[in-house]
C-alpha cells in the first residue's frame, strides 16, 4: 500500500511538473525573453506570430498553424507606432493585453513577448527599406511610411526571436507580399507562412478594428465581402475597369460605407492590371470606411 501510495504521489508530481513546463511564459522585457528562449533554442524549431494585440480567432489560427508545424510558438504583442501614419488611428487602436494573454494560453502558445518601445527601438530607427515597388499600389500611397514601419518592427522582432518560421494572415495580402520580399532580400532564413483569412459567420474579415465599429456600422460591414464574393463569380462578365466600377458603385450604395479604393492587381507584383490576360494570378484588394473605421479586404479573382 505504501509503495502504491508513493507511486501515485510520484505520478501526480510528474503530471504537475509537465503542466508547469507547459505553462505559457509571459515576458515583458527583452532580457526576460532572452532568458526564456534559452532552453528552446537547442534542437527546437521556433514558430513566431507577431501581433499588435486585440486578438481574435484569426490570430489564434496563426498560433494553431505554428503549433502544428513547430515545437515552440512565440507570440509578440506590440502596437508599433512607426507603421501608423495617422496619430488618431494609433490612439484608438484597441489594447486588450489581459484578454489576449488568456486567449493565447488557451491556444497553447509557449511564450508571449510584450515589449516596451525601448526594447524594440533602443536607438532611433532611421532605416529605409527596399520594398521592391510592392508598396506603390493599394495601402502604400494611402498610408505613406506604413510598410517601411512594418519592415522596421518585423526585422527587429526577427533579430530578437530568431524564428525558423513566421506566420502572417492573408487578410493583409499586400503586407504579406512585402514581408516575404524584404525578408528574402535581407537574407533572413525564416520561412514566411501565409495563413487563410478567417471570417465571421456573416463574412466580415476578422480584424482587431472590428471591435471599434458602432452597432450600425458592424451590421452593414459584411456587405463589403458580399460584393467582393459576387464579383469573383461574375469576373468573366466584365472587363477589369467595369468590374472595379461596379464594385465601387455597389459598396457605396450602402450609405454607411465609403470606398477608399478598389484595385485589381497582379498577385505577384501587386501592380494594377488592365486585362485578365495580364497576369497568371490576380487579386482584388479594397479599403472601405465604415464611419471612421477603415476596413481592408481582398479576394482572389484568378
Amino acid at each position: 500500500m505504501g509503495c502504491f501510495s508513493n507511486l501515485v504521489q510520484s505520478s501526480n508530481f510528474f503530471v504537475g511538473l509537465q503542466k508547469f513546463k507547459k505553462a505559457m511564459i509571459v515576458c515583458k522585457s527583452l532580457s526576460e525573453l532572452e532568458s526564456a528562449l534559452v532552453p528552446f533554442r537547442s534542437g527546437n524549431d521556433i514558430g513566431f506570430v507577431p501581433t499588435m494585440g486585440a486578438l481574435h480567432d484569426g490570430h489564434i489560427s496563426l498560433v494553431k498553424a505554428s503549433k502544428e508545424k513547430t515545437s515552440t510558438t512565440v507570440v509578440s504583442i506590440y502596437v508599433n507606432p512607426t507603421q501608423f501614419n495617422n496619430p488618431d488611428d494609433l490612439a484608438r487602436y484597441p489594447r486588450t493585453e489581459d484578454a489576449d494573454c488568456r486567449l493565447l494560453e488557451s491556444a497553447g502558445a509557449d511564450i508571449v513577448f510584450i515589449p516596451s518601445f525601448e526594447d524594440i527601438y533602443p536607438v532611433e530607427d532611421n532605416r529605409v527599406f527596399d520594398l521592391g515597388g510592392l508598396d506603390l499600389s493599394g495601402e502604400g500611397p494611402r498610408r505613406p511610411g506604413h510598410f517601411n514601419g512594418v519592415a522596421k518592427v518585423v526585422t527587429r522582432l526577427f533579430d530578437i526571436v530568431k524564428p525558423q518560421y513566421a506566420f502572417f494572415g492573408e487578410k493583409d495580402f499586400q503586407q504579406l507580399a512585402i514581408i516575404r520580399y524584404f525578408s528574402k532580400q535581407l537574407g533572413y532564413l525564416v520561412q514566411i507562412i501565409g495563413c487563410p483569412t478567417l471570417r465571421e459567420k456573416d463574412g466580415l474579415a476578422m480584424s482587431s478594428r472590428n471591435m471599434l465599429l458602432s452597432k450600425e456600422h458592424r451590421a452593414v460591414a459584411p456587405f463589403i465581402y458580399e460584393v467582393l464574393f459576387k464579383a469573383s463569380l461574375l469576373r468573366d462578365d466584365y472587363t477589369i475597369a467595369e468590374l472595379q466600377e461596379s464594385i465601387v458603385k455597389q459598396i457605396n450604395s450602402e450609405p454607411l460605407l465609403k470606398v477608399e479604393y478598389v484595385e485589381i492587381v497582379d498577385a505577384e507584383t501587386l501592380r494594377p492590371v488592365k486585362n485578365w490576360a495580364d497576369a497568371a494570378n490576380i487579386q482584388l484588394c479594397t479599403a472601405v470606411y465604415a464611419g471612421e473605421i477603415r476596413l481592408i479586404d481582398n479576394i482572389k479573382l484568378k
